[in-house]
């Protein structure tokens, strides 16, 4: 989701805003002057500034699954996130590949490995303070792994890395549940400034894991649950001013951050607001009229938005369109029957018209037609086609011999759903139950909001299962960009939960399981990439995802924003880090 999984804008580092390849704004009121140009945030900075001052305002057509750190899955809360809470690793404020760079954020410098990849170790930064004025320690860093991974019941919607590899970790109660301050001994915190993670089998990817904003400071003192999100207590340059759930967020300078324990952030704009539950076509407006700054979710304008901005030269050269490490795909339930049966999937596969899919989601601009689980953009990627068809349009008749072949010669029923906020892929849906139809299968749409679609239906199985749902629209990103970032949470059995699952065809394959298991142990990078390529054919060959399309964005880059990088490590959105904007 990261969705994740998985540093798009403000690119400045110790020394100051990084100056190589940035676009200067123009700091004299006309709303940042003549455009870059179309693609130049994936490029540059553009528009970089040292200005302070003004209000930089997000919008967006639903709401976020949470501001809580320990409670989010989105990339773009992963990115938003690290105003107000720093993990110890982040990505490096930086345009295009460069942006999936690793740099040390809380944390002093990467972590020490010792035993073998099992033991990671970190120091953290001296000074750092909340915005209440008391220090950040370690053992604010290990409580706030322990509340987001142990906690299922009541913080449900981030991913659980920890839970899996920690030592000891099916032992552990969690925070709420024990009573002690001991937390689960496998985090040990042997002074303020050190923290160390101790796994029950080595992890290649540890530092990728910790970017997370499971790993930002929470004082436990200060949580409360689920409710911590009306509350959060800032580490970051910003904390919150105001919160009104399902309308809008305000944020503003924390005067505790010291620019001298924080080599990233710079504190620009005054004030920070996001604006929720606007429609999208209000929102592409309010971007070209610079009345709103950023899209929160980076999903990119609507279709008919589109259409304008392409069509003008002029407006094009404000848009940046690229790859965001993302694939859109439907995945098919195996828990629903007649999709136990991996020839009912197969039917699925050869039925639909990916081209249709791809023209109801707004053509090429937003993705090529893929045929992997893995996007191009990830490590360890191979080209294959496991169902091909004639001009990736469907083949019907593949498609009967394979219903046929599991037993539903003349087609069945099921139901597919999608998030109703999102109109493509509503629309894209609406292409899959067409190609379905002229097979013999009658899909009917199930709509369900962003904000709840993890919490309350398709990431709950028990729902899904009773609700019929044998189809299930997701756009996925890589947690980070490997192909253990990619696949783990959404192929792995182990990563199945029974609320903010993202395992959505609750795929338990023994072989998958083992190859993912065995490849993140594995010291060799080669070896990891062939492993990964191997866990996606298998894939295929169970027929339990259907990919669509290599996600593209399509961003309108609004002309008073200041430092405007999109960058791979979020997807392509811009980042949130050090945004300005020319109005004061």
């Amino acid at each position: 989701m990261r969705r994740s999984a998985m540093a798009v804008v403000a690119a400045v580092s110790s020394a100051g805003l990084l100056l190589a390849g940035c676009s200067k704004a123009e700091d004299n009121g006309n709303d940042g002057g003549k455009s870059a140009g179309a693609n130049a945030a994936t490029k540059e900075v553009v528009n970089a500034s040292t200005e302070k001052g003004g209000t930089v305002t997000y919008a967006m057509s639903d709401v976020p699954d949470s501001f809580d750190p320990g409670n989010t899955y989105y990339a773009y809360m992963y990115n938003f996130s690290r105003l107000y809470a720093r993990p110890l690793l982040t990505f490096k404020p930086a345009p295009g590949e460069k942006g999936n760079e690793i740099v040390p954020d809380l944390a002093e410098s990467k972590g020490q490995s010792s035993d073998g990849g099992k033991t990671w170790t970190y120091k953290i930064r001296q000074g750092v303070k909340f915005e209440d004025g008391t220090e950040v320690t370690s053992a604010d860093v290990k409580y706030a792994v322990e509340r987001s991974n142990f906690a299922r019941d009541v913080l449900s919607l981030g991913p659980n890395y920890f839970a899996q590899f920690l030592d000891g970790a099916d032992k552990y109660k969690g925070p709420y549940k024990d009573k002690s301050t001991k937390g689960i001994s496998s985090i040990e915190t042997p002074d303020k400034y050190t923290v160390t993670f101790k796994l029950s089998q080595p992890f290649a990817d540890f530092d990728y894991l910790v970017t997370a904003p499971q790993t930002a400071p929470v004082p436990r003192a200060k949580d409360t649950g689920v409710d911590y999100t009306k509350k959060i207590v800032s580490s970051g340059s910003y904390k919150f001013e105001s919160y009104q759930e399902g309308k809008s967020v305000t944020l503003v300078r924390n005067p505790e951050w010291d620019a001298k324990t924080d080599p990233l952030r710079k504190q620009y704009p005054d004030k920070i607001v996001v604006n929720l539950k606007v429609n999208q076509a209000t929102i592409d407006k309010d971007l070209m009229a610079g009345t709103t700054t950023v899209d929160l979710a980076g999903r990119g304008v609507d279709t008919q938005t589109q259409a304008q901005l392409l069509n003008s030269e002029d407006q094009k050269a404000n848009t940046d369109n690229t790859y965001g490490g993302r694939l859109v795909y439907a995945a098919i339930n195996t828990k629903v029957k007649p999709f136990d049966n991996v020839e009912c999937r197969k039917a699925v596969q050869y039925a639909i018209d990916k081209v249709a899919v791809q023209t109801a989601q707004g053509g090429p601009v937003r993705g090529d037609v893929a045929t992997t689980v893995l996007p191009p953009d990830v490590i360890g990627y191979q080209k294959f086609d496991a169902y091909p068809t004639s001009g990736n349009k469907g083949d019907a008749a593949k498609a009967k011999e394979h219903l046929t072949a599991c037993k539903q010669p003349n087609g069945f029923k099921t139901y597919i759903s999608a998030r109703s906020d999102r109109q493509q892929e509503v629309d894209a849906a609406t292409a899959i139950i067409d190609s379905l139809k002229k097979v013999g299968i009658t899909a009917e749409m199930k709509q369900y909001p962003s904000g709840k679609y993890f919490t309350d239906y398709a990431g709950v199985p028990g729902f899904t299962e009773k609700q019929g749902i044998g189809i299930i629209m997701m756009q996925w990103g890589a947690d980070w960009p490997t192909g253990y970032g990619f696949l783990n949470q959404i192929l792995n059995g182990k990563a199945i939960s029974q609320s903010g699952n993202t395992n959505l065809s609750q795929f338990d394959n023994a072989e998958v399981n083992k190859l993912l298991d065995e490849a993140i142990q594995n010291q060799d990078e080669s070896a990891r990439n062939t492993a990964y390529a191997e866990v996606d054919k298998k894939t295929m060959d169970e027929a339990v995802i259907v990919p669509l399309t290599y996600f593209k964005v399509l961003l309108y880059r609004s002309p008073n924003a200041t430092n405007v990088a999109s960058s791979a490590a979020w997807s392509g959105q811009y980042d949130a880090l050090n945004l300005g904007t020319t109005k004061k």
